[in-house]
């Protein structure tokens, strides 16, 4: 077995955070995290890893005519701007309901997107993207690369703000196929996942032909957590922005 050590720190990184008004941005991360989703859109911004997958699943659906991405990475700045500007344009019950507050909108993780049907007169806080077409294909196989629509319908007094079939995070896989599964926000997934605590029954599955195993890891309150995770196994450790950490094992068949 090999030691892990999981600092309190570091709750606020990885592909599981939980970010709304509750849960405000721990850790902006880095511009060396960050890279353009395609050289065709240099000035849209995502954490590497959820912009691979997202230029997966644009070359397997080969769309990159027909949905245009509107909105990437924000920096704290760039929020309050989009946000201030709302207000004074839209007014505060609009705002309120599609722009988050600065420091807990998701897109200043780097893990979120706004995506658009391409067509003319693009709006910026609502774009549409429609459950027909080529916009639902991609709704249905981004779940296989880790993305999930973070703000469905009938789901607005969970995740505080109103249904969104433009907003896609990334929450990695096979979370957002599990998400899906259970139908839950990422609230509640969150939740969900405290059922499986390290020192007690994990989350198992096959998913993709191989053995997955998942388990919460509540946060020390002095110094770091200590878990032994098994040998050669590949794994991915993501704090919940909240009091812990998500460990996901990848075993071999």
């Amino acid at each position: 077995m090999k030691a892990l050590t999981l600092e309190s720190k570091d709750i606020g990184k990885g592909n599981l955070i939980l970010v709304n008004p509750s849960h405000p941005v721990r850790n902006a991360p880095g511009k060396e995290t960050l890279v353009p989703i395609h050289p065709g859109y240099r000035d849209v911004l995502l954490e590497q890893q959820t912009a691979k997958m997202l230029a997966e699943v644009f070359s397997l659906l080969d769309c990159y005519q027909q949905i245009l991405p509107v909105s990437g990475f924000r920096t704290l700045q760039e929020q309050e701007t989009i946000y201030a500007d709302s207000i004074r344009e839209n007014g505060e019950d609009f705002t309120l309901q599609f722009v988050a507050a600065p420091n807990c909108s998701e897109h200043q993780t780097g893990l979120a997107i706004d995506l658009a049907e391409n067509k003319p007169d693009i709006d910026f806080i609502r774009p549409h993207f429609p459950y027909t077409g080529i916009c639902q294909t991609f709704r249905e196989k981004a779940i296989q690369y880790g993305f999930i629509e973070r703000y469905k319908s009938g789901r607005e007094a969970i995740t505080k703000i109103a249904h969104e079939p433009w907003h896609f995070r990334y929450i990695g896989y096979p979370h957002s196929e599990l998400l899906e599964k259970e139908d839950l926000t990422l609230e509640e997934y969150t939740v969900f996942l405290k059922q499986f605590p390290y020192a007690g029954p994990h989350l198992q599955g096959r998913f993709r032909g191989r053995d997955i195993e998942i388990f919460y890891v509540p946060a020390a309150h002095s110094g770091p957590a200590a878990i032994a995770i098994p040998d050669q196994a590949p794994y991915h450790v993501s704090g919940n922005n909240e009091d812990g950490f998500i460990v996901t094992l990848w075993r071999k068949l």
